[in-house]
C-alpha cells in the first residue's frame, strides 16, 4: 500500500467442546486468553483451523478413543503418548506406555518410554526394574543409564546418578540431557573452567559431536571463527555427513549470534531438509537471508515450510512472512525513486461475481440496468499527517478504506438496477501498490476518474475515514460526474468490533440518495446475496479487499512480491465458509479468490486441496448451487471434488 500520509482484522480463536485430528499442542499459563490456560489443549480441525478444548473433554472425547484406535500400531502409540505427557497427562500413560514396551520393534526406545513414564509418575522402583532388565538382557545404552541415573538422583544418590550418567555417556556422548546434566554438575562443583574441562571430557569419547558444538560456541565468544569451524568438522564427520536437527540448530543459532551470517547459510544450507530438520533450523536460515537482504531466497525457503502443511508451524511462519513483506517496503522506500505514476483498477459488479463467471446464473438480475455508479473509497485522514509518499504494509485503516466500497457496491448492484463499479486509485512501477490518500476525494477528482472509462459513471459514491478520534468516522458522499455536483452527505460512527450496522446504514443511505436523485428501481435483493452477518461480517470486510488484492496481482507487471500473507488469505476463506457452511456468498468468495490466485500462485493454491474439497464434501450447499461451485473448484484443483 502506498501511504500519503499492521494489522488486520483479526480473527480470535474459539473455545470449542470438540476437536478432529490429534494435532494438539500445549499452551502455557494466564487466565484471560484460551491460548495460555493451563487447562486447555489447541487443537486443529480439518479445515486447520485452531481451536481449544478442555483437557477434560480432550481425555473424554478426543485422546481415549484414539488410543483405541493405534493400540497396535507403535510410531503412532509412541507419538499419542509423548503427545500426552507435555500435555500433562501423565497418570493415564502407564498402560499405554506398557503396551508400547510390549510391541515395539526396538526394546530401547520400548523400555526408556516405559521407564521415563514410570518416573514421571514418581514410581522409581518401576522404573529402576524396567532399566535394570533391559540392560540384564540386552547391555548398555546410553539412553537407559542416563535415566536410571534420574532414578538415582531422585532418591538422593547423586555419587551412584553421577557414575552411572558418567557410564551413559560413554556409550552415547550425544544425548543432550545426559551432557547439560554432566556439564552443570561439573559447573556447580568447580565453575566455568570445570564446565569446560568437563565438555572436553566428553568431546573425547568416540563419536562425539554435541559437545563440540559447545567447545564451537565457545571459540565463537573470544572471537575465534577458525576454531569453531574445526569443531564444526569434527561434529560433522561424527554424524556421517546426516546431521541431526539438534546440530544443525545449534550451530546455525550460535553463527547467528556471532554475526556470521554468510558462513551461517555456506555451512548449514547444504545439509538442510525440511522435512527431516523442519522450522528449528528453517528459523536460523530464514532469518540470516532476511537480514542479508536476500528475499527470494526467504521465499523459497517459507514455501518448502508451508508445502509440509504443519499447522503447528503457522503461527512462526505467518510471523516470518510479515518480516519478509517489511523488509521488502523497507527495502522500497531507502530507494531512489521516480515520482509514482497513477492508474485506476476498476472492479466491474461485485468483486467476487466478475460478468464472465459461471456464478452469473445464479443472480439473475434485472434486465435493463441503465444508470452507473462508481464507489471510490482509498482515502483516511490520520492525526499525524505525512507529507511525502511511502510504502508500507496494509493497515486496519487503509483495509477498511478499500473493503467500505466493495461492500457498497454489492448492496446496490443486488438492491438496486444500477450498474456498478468500485475504483481504486493505484501507483505503477516497480513497487505498485494501492494508493492510500490522506484527504477525501474532490467531487472533480472523483468525477474525473468515474468517468475515464469507456463507460463512464453517472453518479459516483465517495468513502472517507477520519480516524482521528475513536470510534473512527465514516463520511458517504453523492456526486454527479457531469458536472461534480454533490447531492448529498451521510457521516456515521463505526467501531472495528461491530462495524456491520454502520455499513448497512450507510447502504441504505446511498440507495435512498440516489432514488431521490434518479429514477431508480429498487429490488428485493435474491436470498443468495446474503453476505455472512454477525460476528463474521467484519471477516468478510477483510476477505472483500483480500480478493481486490488478489485481482490486483494478477494484472500486467505486478511482481508476485506484491501479495504477502496469501496462505493466510486462502486460510481465511475457508475458514470463513466451515463458520458460515450454508452461505453462498461466502462460498464464492472463496471459489473466485483460488481461481484467481491459481494464475500468480498455483503452489500454494495446491496446498489447500485437500480442505477445500472436504469443505464441499461434508458441508455441501444447496443444488443448483453446489454443482456451480464444484464446476468453478474442478478448474481449480484439475479434477473434481469428491
Amino acid at each position: 500500500m502506498l501511504s500519503f500520509l499492521g494489522k488486520l482484522f483479526g480473527r480470535k480463536s474459539k473455545v470449542i467442546a470438540a476437536a478432529a485430528g490429534l494435532s494438539s499442542q500445549h499452551a502455557a499459563a494466564t487466565t484471560s486468553d484460551p491460548a495460555k490456560d493451563p487447562n486447555m489443549i489447541r487443537v486443529f480441525d480439518s479445515y486447520g483451523r485452531e481451536m481449544f478444548i478442555t483437557k477434560e473433554n480432550w481425555k473424554s472425547g478426543v485422546l481415549e478413543g484414539h488410543l483405541k484406535k493405534v493400540w497396535n500400531q507403535p510410531e503412532e502409540l509412541y507419538s499419542v503418548i509423548a503427545q500426552s505427557l507435555r500435555d500433562g497427562f501423565k497418570e493415564d500413560m502407564v498402560e499405554p506406555a506398557r503396551q508400547f514396551a510390549k510391541i515395539s520393534p526396538d526394546p530401547e526406545r520400548g523400555a526408556v518410554l516405559l521407564g521415563v513414564v514410570y518416573l514421571e509418575n514418581e514410581r522409581l522402583s518401576d522404573a529402576e526394574k524396567v532399566f535394570d532388565d533391559y540392560l540384564r538382557i540386552h547391555g548398555p545404552s546410553g539412553y537407559v543409564l542416563t535415566n536410571l541415573a534420574k532414578v538415582y538422583s531422585k532418591r538422593g544418590e547423586e555419587a551412584k546418578a553421577l557414575e552411572t550418567l558418567w557410564r551413559g555417556l560413554e556409550v552415547d556422548p550425544n544425548q543432550e540431557y545426559g551432557y547439560g546434566w554432566y556439564v552443570a554438575a561439573a559447573k556447580e562443583k568447580g565453575g566455568d573452567a570445570a564446565a569446560l574441562e568437563a565438555t572436553r571430557q566428553v568431546a573425547a569419547r568416540p563419536g562425539s559431536w554435541r559437545a563440540h558444538l559447545w567447545l564451537a560456541r565457545d571459540c565463537l565468544t573470544h572471537g575465534d571463527l577458525t576454531g569453531a569451524k574445526k569443531h564444526y568438522e569434527i561434529a560433522f564427520a561424527a554424524t556421517k555427513e546426516e546431521p541431526t536437527v539438534d546440530l544443525l540448530q545449534q550451530m546455525s543459532g550460535d553463527l547467528g549470534n556471532a554475526g556470521h551470517l554468510p558462513e551461517l547459510i555456506n555451512l548449514i544450507e547444504p545439509h538442510f531438509d525440511v522435512t527431516k530438520h523442519g522450522i528449528a533450523v528453517g528459523n536460523n536460515l530464514i532469518k540470516a537471508h532476511l537480514d542479508l537482504g536476500q528475499f527470494d531466497a526467504v521465499q523459497k525457503l517459507l514455501d518448502a515450510h508451508y508445502a509440509l502443511r504443519r499447522h503447528d508451524w503457522k503461527e512462526t511462519l505467518s510471523y516470518w512472512d510479515t518480516a519478509l513483506a517489511k523488509a521488502r517496503v523497507e527495502a522500497v522506500n531507502h530507494l531512489s525513486k521516480p515520482e509514482p505514476q497513477f492508474e485506476i483498477l476498476s472492479v466491474e459488479g461485485p468483486v467476487w461475481l466478475p460478468q464472465k463467471s459461471p456464478a452469473a446464473e445464479l443472480f439473475p438480475g434485472p434486465t435493463s440496468r441503465s444508470i452507473k455508479v462508481a464507489f471510490l473509497g482509498g482515502s483516511v485522514s490520520f492525526s499525524k499527517v505525512v507529507d511525502r509518499p511511502s510504502h508500507q504494509l496494509s493497515d486496519t485503516p487503509g483495509r477498511l478504506s478499500r473493503s467500505i466500497p466493495l461492500f457498497l457496491s454489492e448492496q446496490l448492484f443486488f438492491r438496486t438496477n444500477v450498474r456498478v463499479t468500485t475504483l481504486q486509485l493505484w501507483a505503477k512501477g516497480d513497487a505498485p501498490a494501492f494508493v492510500l490518500a490522506g484527504v477525501p476525494w474532490s467531487a472533480e477528482g472523483a468525477s474525473k476518474y468515474a468517468r475515464t472509462k469507456e463507460d463512464p459513471a453517472d453518479y459516483a459514491v465517495v468513502t472517507h475515514i477520519d480516524t482521528a478520534d475513536e470510534p473512527w468516522e465514516v463520511e458517504m458522499r453523492l456526486i454527479r460526474t457531469i458536472d461534480g455536483k454533490e447531492f448529498g452527505t451521510a457521516r456515521s460512527a463505526v467501531t472495528l468490533a461491530a462495524p456491520e450496522s454502520t455499513l448497512r446504514e450507510l447502504a441504505d443511505k446511498a440507495v435512498r440518495m440516489l432514488q431521490e436523485e434518479s429514477n431508480l428501481e429498487l429490488l428485493r435483493a435474491p436470498d443468495l446475496a446474503k453476505e455472512p452477518t454477525g460476528n463474521q461480517f467484519g471477516y468478510y470486510l477483510l476477505r472483500l479487499e483480500q480478493l481486490l488484492a488478489v485481482r490486483a496481482a494478477d494484472g500486467d507487471g505486478t511482481p508476485k512480491s506484491f501479495l504477502s500473507g496469501v496462505r493466510e488469505i486462502v486460510a481465511g476463506n475457508i475458514s470463513l465458509c466451515a463458520d458460515e457452511p450454508k452461505n453462498v456468498v461466502a462460498r464464492l468468495l472463496l471459489a473466485q479468490t483460488l481461481i484467481t490466485l491459481k494464475k500468480t500462485h498455483p503452489e500454494v493454491v495446491a496446498e489447500f486441496e485437500q480442505p477445500v474439497n472436504l469443505l464441499q464434501r461434508e458441508k455441501p450447499l444447496s443444488s443448483p448451487c453446489q454443482e456451480v461451485i464444484e464446476g468453478m473448484l474442478r478448474g481449480v484443483f484439475e479434477q473434481k471434488s469428491s
